[in-house]
């Protein structure tokens, strides 16, 4: 009798098994060197363009740079620490940077709230109001920081302000003369951060209405007809969906918020230049380049670029998580 060959045997082996060869093609694939290839140009622009100013700022903080060194006239010193001991035994510094932090936690949430509420509202009302709502946000997107701050200011202006206008109109309320840019800090920030919400809003409502359109409408439908209320319909099946969304959204804002510059600087011009009206941003500027010691200025830098890090660990621990899994 002939002995049967043992490719019953080599056919049933692990190598041939569908599941495990589909395993090791994506072991394979994953191992490819094409797709790091790929990703050599962006990072070749992203070293060229950013890496060449953090070392210049990394390096001119254990410098002595000041007008001198600026103009060429004289070699930077070497101090080593000593920007860095000056910043951290700095109580101005210290509360402008818990100002900036809390300015910016503020502002980021609230704008990604009012984003969200726009997005969810674009999903409800016709086409017709839905495009006119676009185009809104779109202008107040597209409009420069330049002139919207002008009109802002204008709003603001304690003699012939809009704002003080309107409000004495209420019985009772008296804002004749109020200052709004020049008076109490604490009223300052609420107008920068009212005014930074208005020019961040539109990016959000844009990135989470373009989330939402990707919402299974199946999905939300038969929840609906399980007996599930708005609430829990957002809750449990549009945010977790729009979640890398609204992550992107909130982490890009506080990183824009903790910089701001432009605003806060058109409206201390406007109103009070003192440091008690500084965020990092015009502070930073004013240590470094307007008082020209740019060694401290540099270390200040540094200072933020470690804060953004800090504060945007939640999402880098995510994204993390997300690729071992």
């Amino acid at each position: 009798m002939a002995v049967p060959a043992p490719t019953t045997l080599k056919a049933t082996g692990k190598r041939g098994h569908g599941r495990d060869a589909d395993a090791d093609a994506s072991v394979g694939r994953r191992r490819s060197p094409v797709p790091y290839a790929l990703l050599i140009p962006a990072i070749a622009i992203l070293l060229f363009g950013m890496g060449y100013p953090v070392v210049w700022q990394v390096i001119t903080s254990f410098q002595k740079y000041g007008a001198l060194q600026q103009l060429g006239g004289k070699a930077p010193d070497f101090v080593g620490l000593e920007n860095y001991i000056a910043v951290a035994t700095s109580p101005t510094f210290w509360e402008v940077a818990v100002r900036s932090v809390i300015f910016c936690l503020v502002t980021a949430l609230v704008t990604v709230v009012i984003g969200m509420a726009l997005a969810l509202l674009m999903t409800r009302v016709p086409s017709g109001v839905r495009i006119t709502l676009q185009i809104a946000l779109l202008l107040a997107w597209a409009m420069p920081v330049v002139a919207a701050m002008t009109v802002w200011i204008w709003l603001f202006d304690r003699r012939r302000g809009v704002v003080n206008y309107l409000l004495d109109l209420i019985p009772g309320v008296d804002m004749n003369q109020f200052n709004w840019i020049g008076g109490e800090p604490f009223v300052f920030f609420i107008v920068a951060s009212i005014i930074v919400t208005w020019m961040s809003v539109p990016f959000v409502a844009f990135s989470a209405y373009a989330g939402l359109t990707q919402v299974s409408t199946e999905m939300v439908e038969a929840s609906q007809l399980d007996g599930a209320t708005g609430w829990q319909r957002l809750q449990y099946i549009v945010l977790p969906i729009i979640r890398p969304v609204i992550m992107i959204v909130l982490l890009l804002n506080l990183i824009w918020d903790l910089r701001v510059f432009t605003q806060i600087t058109m409206l201390q011009d406007a109103g009070s230049n003192s440091s008690d009206y500084d965020l990092l941003g015009t502070y930073i500027y004013k240590m470094g380049v307007a008082g020209l010691n740019f060694g401290q200025g540099a270390a200040m830098a540094i200072f933020v670029l470690a804060l953004t890090i800090v504060l945007s660990w939640f999402y880098i621990r995510s994204l993390l998580k997300e690729d071992q899994v």
